[in-house]
C-alpha cells in the first residue's frame, strides 16, 4: 500500500537520529545509578538525612524518567514498522490513520528528547524559579499576568512537573499584580529560560465598556533553584529584610502569621519575596537562596555582556521590549520575535502548549553555538 510505504520510509528516516540520541544518553550508566540509588534509598538510616534523601530520591526519579521515556521511544518505533507490516500484508486502509498518529507522535518525542541534549548548560538540569509581574495596562495587565499564570501551569502539568507558589500578590480589581512559583522537574530550567523577558497580550478588552482593543504586558523572569551553595557573599548592611503578613491563595496557613520574608538589595535593586514556607526562618532562607542565585546570574550575564563587546540594556515593560507577541484579535496569532516561530492557535498555546517556542529557542541556540565553532 503506497501510503504505508511512504510511512515506512519516512519513520526508517529517523532511525539513526533514534540511536544517535539514545547513545547519547549512556543508559547503561543510568541504569547502575538507578541500581545504586535504589540499593541506598532501602538503608535503615536513609531518612536520617532528610534533604540529602530527598536529592537523592529526585535523581532517582530523573534517571528513571529519562530511562523510561528512551525505552518508550524504542518501542513505539518498532510498534509503527510492525503496524506497517501488518496494514500491507492484510491490505487494510483503516491502519493507515492510525500508524500517522503514531509516527507524528515518534517524530515530535524524538525531536523533544533531541532537544534535551542540548540542555548542557551549568544550571539547565535545576528547579526554575518564575516571577511574572504585571507591567503597563493596569487591570488588563494583571488579568494578563493571571493568564500567563495558568500557562505556565498547565505546561509543567503536561510534564509531570510539581508547582509551588512562593509569592502571591492580587490585583487591585482583578488578576495578579505579581507571583514567584517554583516548577520542579527534569530539566526544568533548561526549558523554561527560554520565557524570560516581556509578554505583550493584544485583544479586546473584556474590563473595556467599549470594547477597544488593548495591549497589556506582563514581564518573566526565570531563574535557577541553585542547591549548592554560590561563592556570593553579601553585605549585611547591603540588604533590608522585611516580615509582613502572606497574601493570596497558600491555604490555612496563609494570613495566620507575619511569616512572610521580603529581602531588598540594595546595589542591585533587587527584591525577593517568599512567604509559602511553614516558617519565617524557612522562608528566610529560601528567599537568601533566591537573592544569591539572582546575583550569581547577574553576574555571570555582566561577564558575558563584557566578553561579547556589548553592553546589558535594561528593558522597560512596555511596547517593543517584549520577546512574544499574543494577538487574540483582530486576529489569532502567537509570534516570538526572537526565533520567528509563530502558530495561530492561540487557545492550544495558553493552555500550556508553548513546547514548539521552547523548542525553537533551543534550535536556535544549537546553531549559534554551531556556527560560533566553525568561526
Amino acid at each position: 500500500m503506497l501510503q504505508l510505504d511512504q510511512m515506512k520510509t519516512e519513520v526508517q528516516q529517523y532511525e539513526a537520529t533514534m540511536h544517535e540520541v539514545i547513545g547519547s544518553l549512556d543508559l547503561e550508566y543510568k541504569k547502575q545509578r538507578i541500581e545504586e540509588l535504589q540499593r541506598e534509598s532501602e538503608a535503615p538510616d536513609f531518612w536520617s538525612d532528610a534533604d540529602a534523601a530527598n536529592k537523592k530520591m529526585k535523581m532517582l526519579k530523573d534517571l528513571q524518567t529519562t530511562a523510561e521515556d528512551a525505552e518508550r521511544l524504542q518501542t513505539q518505533y518498532e510498534d509503527i514498522l510492525m503496524l506497517i507490516e501488518m496494514g500491507n500484508e492484510e491490505d487494510d486502509e483503516s491502519v493507515v490513520e492510525g500508524v500517522r498518529e503514531e509516527l507524528d507522535e515518534f517524530e515530535n518525542k524524538l525531536e523533544e528528547m533531541r532537544l534535551a541534549t542540548l540542555l548542557t548548560g551549568e544550571y539547565d538540569d535545576s528547579n526554575a524559579i518564575l516571577s511574572l509581574n504585571a507591567g503597563a495596562g493596569g487591570t488588563e495587565s494583571c488579568d494578563w499576568c493571571s493568564m500567563l499564570y495558568r500557562m505556565y501551569t498547565r505546561w509543567a502539568d503536561r510534564k509531570g512537573y510539581k508547582v509551588d507558589v512562593m509569592n502571591f500578590v492580587d490585583g487591585d480589581e482583578a488578576g495578579i499584580k505579581s507571583v514567584d512559583f517554583q516548577i520542579s522537574g527534569p530539566n526544568a530550567y533548561g526549558y523554561l529560560k527560554s520565557e524570560r523577558g516581556v509578554h505583550r497580550l493584544v485583544r479586546i478588552s473584556p474590563f473595556n465598556a467599549q470594547g477597544k482593543r488593548q495591549t497589556s504586558f506582563v514581564s518573566c523572569d526565570v531563574m535557577p533553584d541553585i542547591e549548592k551553595d554560590l561563592d556570593i557573599i553579601i553585605n549585611p548592611d547591603d540588604i533590608r529584610i522585611d516580615t509582613y503578613r502572606s497574601s493570596g491563595a497558600g491555604g490555612q496557613h496563609i494570613n495566620k502569621t507575619s511569616s512572610a520574608i521580603r529581602i531588598t538589595h540594595f546595589p542591585s535593586g533587587i527584591v525577593v519575596t517568599c512567604q509559602n514556607e511553614r516558617s519565617q526562618f524557612q522562608n528566610k532562607d529560601k528567599a537568601m537562596q533566591m537573592l544569591k542565585a539572582k546575583l550569581y546570574m547577574l553576574k555571570q550575564e555582566e561577564e558575558e555582556a563584557k566578553l561579547a563587546g556589548i553592553r546589558g540594556e535594561v528593558k522597560d515593560i512596555a511596547w517593543g521590549s517584549q520577546i512574544r507577541s499574543y494577538v487574540l484579535q483582530p486576529y489569532t496569532l502567537v509570534k516570538d520575535t526572537r526565533t520567528q516561530e509563530e502558530t495561530s492557535n492561540t487557545g492550544a498555546v495558553l493552555d500550556g502548549d508553548i513546547d514548539r517556542f521552547i523548542n525553537a529557542y533551543l534550535r536556535m541556540g544549537a546553531n549559534k553555538a554551531g556556527r560560533s565553532e566553525e568561526a
